[in-house]
């Protein structure tokens, strides 16, 4: 039986001529073999959110704080907090579920200072602090925008 036979016998049994069918055993299997190929692509985008870095932007931005008084450079209860922000440049996998992050935080004081750091530490999904924190202090920026990006920009 053609093709075309096939079309005229759905036709003629009331069903869709334009419906595929199977014209073998094997049609069955395909179908399962199709699902389960779609479920691997619809699965696919739950699986990398999974392995996504962690946003662990308070361990560094608070030892970079710490870090700050400590020489001198800030009074910690003259930090606005609900100014302050931390941005993530850089988190390279550097092992399992080990990560090796860079941040750029500026702190703001009551008195109108701007202090801005850059920190590098490592990180996993079960803990922030897998290292300590590597703190540079920005004394100035040549060139650029004078503002912080905003995409990717976190409050403390």
């Amino acid at each position: 039986m053609g093709r075309h036979d096939s079309q005229w016998s759905a036709i003629l049994n009331g069903e869709d001529p334009g419906k595929w069918r199977p014209h073998h055993r094997g049609g069955a299997l395909m179908r399962a073999a199709l699902k389960v190929v779609m479920a691997a692509i619809f699965a696919m985008p739950a699986a990398v959110a999974l392995a996504k870095s962690p946003d662990c932007a308070s361990w560094p931005t608070n030892m970079a704080l710490t870090h700050l008084k400590n020489a001198g450079l800030i009074d910690i209860p003259s930090v606005i907090e609900a100014q302050t922000r931390a941005v993530r440049f850089a988190s390279e996998k550097i092992g399992k579920d080990l990560y090796q992050q860079v941040y750029d935080i500026t702190f703001h004081t009551k008195d109108g200072t701007k202090i801005e750091v850059i920190t590098n530490s490592r990180a996993s999904s079960e803990e922030c602090s897998m290292s300590g924190v590597d703190v540079y202090v920005v004394s100035r920026k040549i060139g650029g925008s004078a503002e912080q990006p905003s995409e990717g920009a976190t409050k403390k």
